[in-house]
């Protein structure tokens, strides 16, 4: 794991590994102009590009402009794909967005290892996709192969950082923090209506997947009795009902992991479509928390335990 990322982002990077010495050019002739980047095919990542000044396909030519000067001014997060390389398909793709999103606030370099192969054995890559993230003219971090949305966005928050950017609060959707204030007041239609919108659009952004799962909660437990609820869990340990209103119960007063422990006992106990019920309960759960919290991950562990 590298200094920059403090989270569980799977990375090969080792500071240090990389010579980007070799990689500066010597000037260019006046008979020999720089070559342009080839243009690269519509299936790889410039399908569908960004907006121009935001994602910059690279090559031995243009690598000492576009990744080592450039990242003197913003980070520069340079992605190595090739066209047969199907988790570069996913990948890359979201690379693009998420460059898009930020507006200039990094920068996206696409390098493909067939038609580079100096720089990939520059970068030491042995595996596609192989990301980096370069920022004062020096690589910071990296990782190998693909994760998913979330991963990636908290990685480049990290690199921005790095880089001396703090994440902009204008980069969250200020549906999310109308909704977070409706929340607050208690006014669940009115935060389940705009949590809804941000996931018409985005179906997997994890703060309105957290905020949907925040207002379900909410309801079911609005009018219970908590100590009642928590009292007849006690009385019918098998009972798959009275354990989820009681998990309920314990995550709304901040006992979320005596929740988690609560729904993974009962899926010890409990077989059928009973059982089956009070997974997916706890995976609802989990949703609210969101899926960084280190107690969601330490129950995921063993609700996987108990169901195998």
């Amino acid at each position: 794991m590298s200094q920059l990322d403090p989270r569980s982002i799977p990375s090969s990077f080792t500071r240090g590994a990389v010579d980007l010495g070799a990689l500066r050019p010597p000037a260019a002739s006046p008979s020999a102009p720089a070559q342009p980047a080839p243009p690269t095919d519509s299936a790889g990542p410039a399908a569908g590009a960004p907006p121009s000044g935001v994602s910059v396909a690279v090559d031995e030519s243009n690598f000492q402009a576009e990744v080592l000067e450039r990242s003197l001014q913003v980070p520069v997060v340079v992605d190595f794909w090739a066209e047969w390389c199907g988790p570069c398909k996913q990948l890359s793709p979201l690379l693009e967005k998420l460059a898009a999103e930020a507006g200039g606030s990094w920068v996206l370099a696409t390098v493909d290892v067939d038609a580079n192969p100096r720089l990939a054995q520059a970068f030491r890559v042995q595996s596609i996709p192989t990301v980096y993230a370069i920022v004062g003219g020096q690589p910071v971090d990296g990782f190998t192969g693909g994760i998913g949305e979330q991963q990636l966005r908290q990685w480049i928050d990290a690199v921005r950082a790095a880089g001396g950017a703090a994440p902009a609060e204008s980069e969250v959707d200020p549906r999310i923090i109308d909704a977070d204030d409706n929340l607050a007041a208690g006014d669940l239609d009115g935060a389940e209506e705009l949590f809804s919108q941000v996931l018409s659009e985005r179906p997997n952004d994890p703060l309105a997947t957290s905020g949907m799962a925040q207002v379900a909660l909410m309801r079911r437990v609005q009018t219970v009795d908590s100590r009642r609820v928590l009292a007849e869990a006690q009385e019918r340990p098998d009972d798959a009902d009275a354990q989820r209103l009681a998990a309920d119960v314990e995550v709304m007063n901040g006992r979320a992991e005596e929740a988690y422990q609560r729904l993974v006992d009962t899926v010890r106990r409990l077989r059928g479509p009973e059982r089956d019920a009070v997974r997916k309960h706890l995976l609802g759960l989990f949703d609210v928390a969101g899926p960084d919290d280190p107690a969601v991950a330490a129950a995921r562990r063993d609700l996987a335990s108990a169901l195998f």
